[in-house]
């Protein structure tokens, strides 16, 4: 009788029900040794509300997702990991954590240890997001001690909407405006938004380091779950 294979590596990925980037994105830079299994929360349009209804399916989908013998588990989604201000990224963490049995990252805490990693004090940020996010974003930011030089939205509400976007949608708006003079980092905001691709060629384009929402998730998710990663981006050359 053979003996039974090797358990592959696994990592959990917590999304809003919308979300068809965050999946595609991850698998591009995991290796192949590691597979990638999704849990969904109902979200169809990035507002407060359903933002803040959604979240409330966040332990049970992480919970869901232990039953799978994961080794980690992310909570992909930007403003739904910080729409209640500092703390709140932190706090939904270690309710993850709890529910799944694993270590667990959240998107926004995600971004605040990637820029700290790269010691960035002054950044710009862009979004597809409406304006009230937007300003919810900035807030957590300089919350977390960021000084936020510039932040511009798309105003779009309808996840699928973003979700059609492309990775050259986002490189046009950053090239469009971000001004990279006495920037330390720039950050694309938004677990859904096709911009993972365009980091290399933002990062020459504009001489710092560029950040994105599943970018900074998989440098976290992987550095949790002690994952060798290869993604793209000055992140990825440091530690976690």
């Amino acid at each position: 009788m053979s003996e039974p294979s090797e358990r592959s590596e696994r990592v959990g990925l917590v999304v809003p029900s919308s979300n068809t980037t965050a999946e595609p994105e991850f698998r591009a830079h995991l290796p192949d040794s590691v597979t990638i299994h999704g849990a969904r929360m109902a979200l169809e349009s990035v507002t407060v509300d359903e933002l803040d209804a959604m979240s409330d399916d966040a332990a049970r989908a992480a919970e869901l997702l232990g039953h799978a013998d994961i080794d980690a588990v992310a909570y992909a989604c930007t403003t739904g990991s910080l729409l209640h201000g500092p703390g709140f990224d932190a706090e939904l963490e270690e309710r993850l954590t709890e529910a799944a049995g694993v270590p667990a990252v959240a998107t926004a805490r995600s971004v605040v240890r990637g820029l700290e990693a790269l010691d960035a004090e002054r950044i710009a940020v862009v979004t597809p997001y409406t304006s009230n996010l937007d300003a919810k974003e900035q807030d957590f930011l300089e919350a977390a001690g960021f000084e936020v030089a510039s932040i511009d939205g798309r105003g779009l509400a309808a996840n699928t909407a973003i979700g059609a976007l492309t990775p050259d949608d986002a490189f046009q708006q950053v090239r469009e405006h971000v001004d990279p003079a006495a920037l330390d980092a720039v950050f694309v905001s938004c677990t859904n938004y096709r911009s993972l691709a365009v980091v290399d060629d933002l990062e020459s384009k504009l001489g710092v380091p560029v950040i994105t929402s599943n970018g900074a998730t998989l440098w976290d998710l992987c550095g949790a779950a002690d994952l060798a990663v290869d993604g793209p981006g000055t992140l990825f050359n440091h530690d976690r």
